[in-house]
């Protein structure tokens, strides 16, 4: 970046561009990746807070970044630190005041902290400099962390984070800790939704819809990157497929429970019945005020499609729950949507959901190995799944290990 006023005139537009993102973790990774670039730094780590702990959510590091194939991302897990003096990010949430340190190896013994060596110890990354910041909203209350490692000067080499920057950085944080306080307030929206709908389907849980949510988002990056689509696009879209992910299945709460919670197999007709939580679910975005209400009533009606054409709810008027003109078999179903007929959108969510459902234990099921569930995926290409996105799946293997990891159901 330029001088202070070039960095102000971006912090403004930045500002802008952060509160349009609704979905929290896509909010949460956009916020560290600016603020690491008004800085001009080789890493950093975003910490939320939860009670009296902070809950360490993403991490970007160029160097290690670099070391990996191109539209890879870093694996990390997630962990929880104290909100107390022990730590250099416990210490700023405590405190919430910011922390410019130019070296953490040489961190006096007049602060109550220590650098946790680690991580550069498992890498042999070296942390340096590192400028932490308390994310606090209007309230002055600290909702979270932002870490930012190692400051690089116009050579490429670790410098010490300017003093000067710390103003405009903070501005940055108190716009980004509003944002995220609205993001987190339109998850806590969506969760309810969903907990409506495991009330009635306890298989609707929140750690199955945040995986199948993540996943979809995970394919649609890495086919993103392939198809080298512009960013800007790239973020719009990712941002109103996870949400709409998360309610691909909300449409079950208009089905009775004497189909919903059956413990056996379906007679035909109950499945014809179980396969109206589509239509359901499509209607309950039917009055569309913006691009999520569209992707959301997209994705809860197709993403039982087939590539083949087998799947439902196919060509149906979802509101006369009737086959649209041209398009009724000789049985009176809908013929079904077929390869790109099918929104993609919805082709994405169909493979992340049968991804989880056969990767989990279910009530009438216990979990297949991930070989079986990859076989099984691989064998359905150009038959249940469209076959672009099984080649993008199995270069995403890593991604979705590290998300189940992050949302396992015994959390809840």
């Amino acid at each position: 970046m330029g001088n202070q006023e070039d960095k102000l005139r971006k912090i403004i537009d930045l500002g802008y561009e952060i509160s349009q993102i609704k979905d929290i973790d896509l909010l949460l990774e956009k916020i560290l990746r600016d603020a690491r670039g008004i800085t001009n730094c080789d890493a950093g780590s975003i910490y939320v807070c939860e009670g009296d702990k902070l809950v360490f959510r993403y991490a970007q590091n160029d160097t290690m970044q670099r070391q990996l194939p191109p539209g890879k991302k870093l694996p990390y897990s997630t962990f929880t630190v104290p909100i107390n003096n022990s730590s250099i990010a416990g210490y700023v949430a405590k405190n919430g005041s910011i922390l410019n340190i130019s070296d953490v190896y040489e961190v006096g013994s007049f602060y109550p902290f220590s650098f946790n060596r680690s991580y550069d110890d498992l890498t042999g990354y070296r942390t340096c400099s590192m400028l932490t910041i308390p994310l606090q909203n209007f309230r002055g209350d600290t909702i979270g962390i932002l870490q930012l490692i190692n400051a690089m000067d116009s050579h490429g080499e670790t410098t010490p984070f300017a003093h000067e920057d710390e103003e405009i950085i903070l501005y940055f944080a108190n716009n980004a800790a509003n944002a995220i306080e609205r993001a987190k307030m339109t998850r806590e929206i969506i969760l309810r939704m969903n907990k409506m709908a495991e009330l009635r389907d306890p298989k609707e849980t929140g750690p199955h819809v945040n995986r199948v949510a993540s996943y979809s988002v995970a394919l649609y990056e890495a086919w993103a990157f392939k198809k080298k689509i512009p960013q800007p696009e790239v973020d719009r879209n990712r941002d109103v497929l996870r949400m709409s992910a998360m309610l691909h299945d909300v449409g079950k709460v208009a089905i009775s429970d004497n189909i919903l919670k059956k413990p056996g197999r379906f007679t035909p007709e109950e499945f014809q019945v179980m396969k109206l939580h589509t239509l359901f679910g499509a209607n309950l975005f039917a009055d569309i005020y913006s691009d999520f209400d569209e992707s959301a009533a997209v994705v809860a009606f197709s993403h039982h499609e087939r590539w083949d054409g087998n799947g439902y709810p196919g060509h149906i008027d979802p509101h006369t729950q009737k086959p649209l003109p041209g398009f009724e078999k000789e049985d009176g179903l809908a013929i079904g949507k077929s390869g790109e007929e099918i929104p993609f959108f919805g082709r994405i969510v169909a493979l992340a959901d049968v991804y989880d459902a056969l990767s989990c234990r279910r009530c009438y099921k216990e979990a297949w190995n991930e070989d079986e569930v990859v076989d099984n995926i691989r064998s359905e290409a150009g038959k249940q799944f469209d076959p672009e996105l099984v080649d993008v799946f199995l270069e995403c293997l890593d991604t979705f290990r590290q998300i189940e990891k992050l949302y396992p159901d015994h959390a809840e």
